[in-house]
């Protein structure tokens, strides 16, 4: 590997090269270090190295909206057998706070930048009858104020796989995991600190946030031969979702409400 990024050597058939982009913290690093745990060779490409890198895992700088040089990455692998599109994120911005072009810059990171990767990745994962992990958000599913554009372009991103997945079959699975909140160095800038962050937790049905190797354990299964016919899916990885507010918002059916009508039905039962 001291190699890199030049010619490498050849590897054994049984280990896989996994590319994960944007991997150097948060989820990215999560799933990262699920796919060195099972065994595979992995590569991390972005504009930053991690704080701390991990032993065995590989890191190459690289602007994933620079075409030109995200064809180039990839034109210098010897294969490739999984694909992890994982770079993006937003800051909070309301629509009408700043100009489109600011706007579009989000979707060139969460939309554009993984198609051109896949893209530029296509041969090898054909060859090597590869798989695409799309990393996408429940923000894509559901309104997302303050983050409309990422919203947008995680919408934009699955079904963007979903087309992939039928291009390119049968040679290239192609899935993408919706992930929910999850807790990493930077929720205290989404959520506040630490009694916001168990505040926002208690809205989700699973009572927690999401860690890192959640995300990390549902990547390395979507791109297994446990999943070998699953293409074009999207793997909810949220905890439940989010409690509907109208539920909490109604004045009857509260679950004190329903335990005082099984009581009192229950006392006119034995009345009787």
């Amino acid at each position: 590997m001291d190699n890199w990024p030049g010619e490498r050597p050849s590897r054994p058939s049984d280990k896989r090269l996994v590319v994960v982009t944007g991997g150097t913290r948060g989820v990215g690093a999560g799933i990262v270090r699920a796919f060195a745990e099972a065994g595979d060779e992995v590569v991390v490409c972005a504009r930053r190295p991690p704080q701390a890198p991990l032993d065995g895992v590989e890191f190459v700088p690289l602007d994933l909206r620079d075409p030109p040089a995200v064809r180039a990455f990839f034109g210098r692998l010897p294969r490739l057998d999984v694909l992890v599109n994982n770079a993006g994120g937003a800051p909070y911005r309301l629509l009408a706070g700043t100009e489109a072009e600011r706007h579009a810059r989000v979707i060139d990171l969460n939309l554009v930048a993984p198609l051109t990767a896949s893209l530029a990745a296509y041969d090898l994962l054909r060859r090597a009858r590869g798989s695409i992990v799309m990393i996408g958000s429940v923000s894509g599913t559901r309104p997302s104020p303050g983050t409309a554009a990422y919203g947008a372009a995680k919408a934009g991103l699955e079904n963007l796989a979903r087309s992939m997945a039928v291009e390119w079959a049968p040679e290239v699975r192609v899935n993408t995991l919706v992930v929910g909140m999850v807790r990493t160095e930077l929720s205290h800038l989404h959520y506040g600190g630490e009694d916001g962050i168990e505040a926002v937790s208690r809205t989700v049905p699973l009572g927690r946030l999401a860690v890192p190797a959640d995300i990390g354990g549902a990547a390395v299964f979507l791109a297994s031969d446990a999943a070998a016919y699953i293409t074009g899916a999207g793997l909810l990885v949220h905890g439940g979702g989010e409690r509907p507010a109208f539920l909490d918002a109604a004045t009857v059916n509260k679950p004190d409400e329903a335990d005082k009508a099984d009581k009192a039905d229950e006392v006119d039962r034995e009345q009787k």
